[in-house]
């Protein structure tokens, strides 16, 4: 049998090219958890024994609740997948009913955390002897830009779900990309406590922009290689994305970024 070479990519069905369609979305979801555990793994450990050194305050409540909603979330994008990939797709059609409630619970959580962690170094600083507070005094400043990530994660996770979970029943396609578009908007918070990679921070987010397109461009490259096309999307994500991106770029380290994260944040 011959095969035809000038027939497009997108209407060849090889075994091979079917079961990389299918299970891509379960790899790109344990790309990203893997991604997480890296970076948050060691940070975490180096974090708790400072704790338990008395270096730094305990966690606070709701850090934990943020990292267990997030951890959910996660796993249940890696259930979905797999669940379409195995063909039970009215089990995958229940089980994501849980996002209606999960990820509200992620955007209030964050919200609360983000104040309660500047607070915490802040009232550390006042209270630390002269050497320590001026160490602090630049974790703050740099919590300030920090705040540039989380306030843009906190605005696009929520509505890049909103339009996956919109287009559930009329676009499967443009959902299920979405959903993942959509989780890659945090995963800078991993990839920025991965110290060995190299990096432009805390300078400059560009090389935390340039990691988070690079942990979502196995799926795009696939897309392309099959469609011959960049899937819309892609294009409804970065629109969204894009002017965020240069708002961290315009405000990042800036006096007067510093000033109203002081005014909004400081007790």
């Amino acid at each position: 049998m011959t095969t035809n070479y000038a027939q497009p990519l997108h209407a060849i069905t090889s075994p091979l090219a079917l079961a990389v369609d299918r299970w891509i979305w379960v790899f790109m979801a344990a790309f990203f958890i893997a991604i997480t555990l890296v970076g948050f793994i060691p940070d975490s450990i180096v974090k708790i024994e400072m704790v338990r050194a008395g270096m730094r305050p305990p966690f606070p409540l709701v850090l934990h609740l943020h990292a267990i909603l997030m951890g959910a979330f996660l796993l249940l994008l890696l259930a979905q997948a797999t669940l379409m990939a195995t063909g039970r797709r009215d089990r995958h059609m229940l089980l994501g009913r849980t996002a209606f409630v999960l990820v509200p619970a992620i955007v209030v959580v964050g919200f609360i955390l983000v104040p309660t962690m500047y607070q915490q170094v802040w009232h550390g600083m006042q209270a630390a002897p002269p050497p320590v507070r001026e160490r602090l005094r630049e974790l703050l400043l740099f919590l300030d830009n920090i705040k540039l990530f989380q306030i843009r994660a906190g605005i696009l996770f929520p509505v890049c779900i909103w339009l996956a979970l919109r287009a559930r029943r009329t676009d499967p396609g443009f959902h299920k990309r979405m959903m993942f578009l959509a989780t890659a908007i945090p995963l800078p918070a991993a990839i920025d406590r991965m110290t060995w990679l190299p990096s432009t921070l805390p300078a400059s987010p560009l090389a935390s922009d340039l990691y988070m397109l690079l942990a979502v461009s196995p799926m795009l490259l696939w897309d392309v290689i099959r469609q011959r096309t960049v899937h819309r999307a892609y294009l409804v994500w970065l629109g969204l994305f894009l002017p965020f991106a240069v708002a961290v770029q315009l405000l990042w380290d800036t006096a007067g970024w510093h000033a109203f994260v002081a005014r909004i944040f400081a007790p």
